[in-house]
C-alpha cells in the first residue's frame, strides 16, 4: 500500500513540529520545504527526524528541501509560511507580505501537486486560507484553514485544569474567526456528558472563555521571543491524520460557508467532517440567541479583514 505524501512548507517551529508529529504517526512520508535562502536547514531537521526513527520506532522518510519539485504529487500540503507580526507592524503590513508569501506558496501547490488537499496554518488565518483558495483554484471544500482544533484544544485545557478532570472527558466546540472573535459554544460544552453550566458559575465560565480567546498571546507573552508551536502542529497533525486515514471526523476548521450559516461565500470555523475528500460535510448548529449574535460579530471581522487583504493584493 502507497503511503501518502505529505508536504509542509515552512520548516520553522511549527512546520518542524508538525513533521514530528506526522512521521510519528507514520501518517505518511514527508517533505519538510523552506525558501532556498535557507540553505540546508530543512535538510539538517529532516535528517535529526529521520535519525529518531529507530529509536522510536516509527517507518517514515522525511525529506528536507528547498525545491518544490520534491513536493511534486503531494496528497496534503500543510501551509505554515510566513512572518509573525513585530513591533511597529500594522495589521495591513502583515496581511500584505503574508498575502504575498501564501500566494506565492499556493501557486507551486497549483503547478506541482494539482490533486492536493491543502491545510493552512499561517496568519491572520481566515483571510490566509481565503488567499490560498483564490490562487490555487482548488475546490473549496480541498483547501481548508487550522484553527478550531487549536482553540478548541485550548478550551478543553482550561477546563480540566479549572475541574481537575482529564481533558478526554471534556467534549466542546468553537465557531467563527481564529482570534479575538472566536466563540466557543457553552451550549456544546460538557465534561463526561455533563453540561459545563452544572459544573461552572457563569462568570468563571467567561473568564476561561476570554483566556482561550487570549491563548496564543498568553504564550507570546511567556516565552517573549516566539510564539506557540507544540499545539498548533499537533492540531494540524490531526488534520493531516483525518484526511490520509479518511477518519471522517467530526471537528471545527476554517471552511468556506456560502449559504450555511448565511456567511456568504468566506471560510469561518465551523463543525465538519473531515476526511479524504476534504471537508465532506459543514454540520450547522443551532445556536443561541447570544452566540448566534457572537457569530455574526466573528464573521463581520473575518469580512473586514478579507476585504482589506482582496484591497491589498490588487494595489500591489
Amino acid at each position: 500500500m502507497r503511503r501518502a505524501k505529505i508536504s509542509i512548507v515552512g520548516a520553522g517551529n511549527v512546520g518542524a513540529t508538525t513533521a514530528h508529529w506526522c512521521a510519528a504517526a507514520e501518517l505518511g512520508d514527508i517533505v519538510l520545504l523552506d525558501i532556498p535562502q535557507t540553505e540546508g536547514m530543512p535538510a539538517g531537521k529532516a535528517l535529526d527526524l529521520m535519525q529518531s526513527s529507530p529509536i522510536m520506532g516509527f517507518d517514515a522518510k522525511v525529506l528536507g528541501t528547498t525545491q518544490y519539485d520534491d513536493t511534486a504529487g503531494s496528497d496534503v500540503v500543510v501551509i505554515t509560511a510566513g512572518i509573525p507580526r513585530k513591533p511597529g507592524m500594522s495589521r495591513d503590513d502583515l496581511l500584505n507580505t503574508n498575502a504575498r508569501i501564501v500566494g506565492s506558496v499556493s501557486e507551486e501547490i497549483r503547478r506541482t501537486s494539482p490533486e492536493s488537499i491543502v491545510i493552512v496554518v499561517s496568519n491572520p488565518l481566515d483571510a490566509m486560507v481565503q488567499r490560498a483558495q483564490q490562487v490555487t483554484g482548488f475546490s473549496p471544500k480541498k483547501v481548508i484553514g487550522q484553527a478550531g482544533i487549536l482553540d478548541t484544544a485550548r478550551f478543553r485545557a482550561f477546563l480540566a485544569m479549572e475541574l481537575g478532570v482529564s481533558v478526554e472527558d471534556i467534549s466542546a466546540m468553537l465557531l467563527g474567526g481564529h482570534g479575538d472573535t472566536m466563540v466557543p459554544l457553552p451550549s456544546c460544552t460538557s465534561v463526561g456528558g455533563i453540561p459545563i453550566s452544572r459544573l461552572l458559575a457563569p462568570q468563571r465560565l467567561d473568564e476561561i472563555v476570554q483566556r482561550t480567546r487570549d491563548g496564543g498571546a498568553e504564550i507570546v507573552k511567556l516565552l517573549k521571543t516566539g510564539s506557540a508551536y507544540y499545539a498548533p502542529a499537533a492540531a494540524t497533525a490531526q488534520m493531516v491524520e483525518a484526511i490520509v486515514r479518511d477518519k471522517k471526523r467530526l471537528i471545527p476548521c476554517a471552511a468556506y460557508c456560502d449559504k450555511q450559516y448565511g456567511v456568504g461565500g468566506y471560510y469561518v470555523g465551523v463543525p465538519v467532517i473531515l476526511g479524504a475528500a476534504g471537508v465532506e460535510r459543514i454540520i450547522e448548529l443551532e445556536l443561541t440567541e447570544s452566540e448566534r449574535a457572537a457569530f455574526q460579530k466573528s464573521v463581520d471581522a473575518v469580512k473586514d479583514l478579507v476585504a482589506i487583504m482582496d484591497k491589498l493584493t490588487r494595489d500591489t
